[in-house]
């Protein structure tokens, strides 16, 4: 939404033009994207996704942008963790300007930042301060820098190496469970799974499995016929369920709790069962907390 949507101020401000993805493969089509450039010859062009399961190739983004005199600006806000772990290619040498938060993968507080090559770092500073916002908030600032030092940990690849397992294993068992994945399955720490043969949506799978005790989030699929607060498809992601300690096998079992719950959605009471039986797998890795020993947190796999 925030990069371009005409819901969204950047799509009202500013003229933007979307690229999309091959209606065969679901992948980004990169010659379609340079074909578009070169039509509309853009002065910014922005790689990112919210719901982008397979690897993007910010090499080539950063060759179409230069092709066109374009700046290229990549957002890596779902997938830093996976960057910063050496799991994902960098955009750092393609793009100028880098936009994240630093939630998510890269599990941290609620917040953002931006990244720019040296020759853009004034002009950056002054268009945030005083240009569109006030006091930095120091709290944040600090959590940050513990997240950015967590990170550097060899225990965060770890753990991003899991998340990833994680993903793959969620799609598979969803798969086996008769389930359509989204571009075929995931490069990364997300999947988005089709539901128009389950005679469900996504917004009401999202309803469904709230109330067993499932967080996901009703998603859009490739030409999705369905209007956008509806949805066709439904998203997951398994970077929370990895900080709680859980692999592979708790994620077959996931797969068929998320499979229970969409056949059983109209009935309360089975759904009355599910809950007890999420529950029951969410008290066996719980969540733990950091603790703090002479200034140094002492973290583990199942930090939140």
């Amino acid at each position: 939404l925030t990069h371009g949507h005409h819901v969204n101020f950047s799509g009202q401000i500013y003229k933007s033009v979307s690229y999309l993805v091959n209606p065969d493969t679901e992948l980004i089509d990169y010659d379609e994207v340079e074909r578009l450039a070169h039509e509309h010859r853009p002065k910014l062009i922005i790689a990112g996704a919210s719901a982008y399961s397979r690897t993007i190739d910010f090499a080539r983004f950063g060759a179409i942008a230069r092709s066109v005199g374009a700046i290229f600006l990549a957002d890596i806000a779902h997938i830093a963790g996976l960057v910063a772990a050496g799991l994902h290619p960098t955009p750092v040498g393609h793009a100028p300007f880098i936009t994240s938060t630093t939630h998510k993968t890269l599990r941290g507080p609620r917040g953002g930042l931006i990244l720019c090559d040296a020759a853009y770092a004034e002009q950056l500073d002054r268009a945030i301060i005083p240009g569109c916002q006030g006091g930095p908030l120091m709290h944040t600032i600090a959590a940050k820098a513990v997240a950015f030092g967590l990170a550097l940990e060899p225990s965060f690849a770890v753990y991003q190496r899991q998340i990833i397992k994680n993903a793959q294993a969620l799609a598979r068992s969803l798969q086996n469970l008769g389930y359509r994945i989204v571009a075929g399955g995931t490069d990364n720490h997300l999947l988005v799974v089709d539901l128009t043969s389950k005679e469900i949506t996504g917004r009401e799978a999202e309803v469904a499995l709230e109330r067993v005790g499932i967080t996901a989030s009703r998603s859009c699929i490739p030409y999705d016929k369905q209007k956008p607060w509806v949805t066709s498809g439904i998203r997951f992601g398994t970077p929370a369920l990895t900080t709680r300690g859980m692999g592979e096998k708790e994620m077959t079992q996931i797969a068929h709790l998320i499979d229970e719950t969409i056949q059983q959605y109209k009935h309360d009471a089975l759904l009355r069962g599910i809950r007890q039986e999420v529950t029951k797998l969410a008290h066996h890795f719980p969540i733990k907390r950091a603790r703090m020993v002479n200034k140094q947190v002492l973290h583990t796999q199942h930090l939140l």
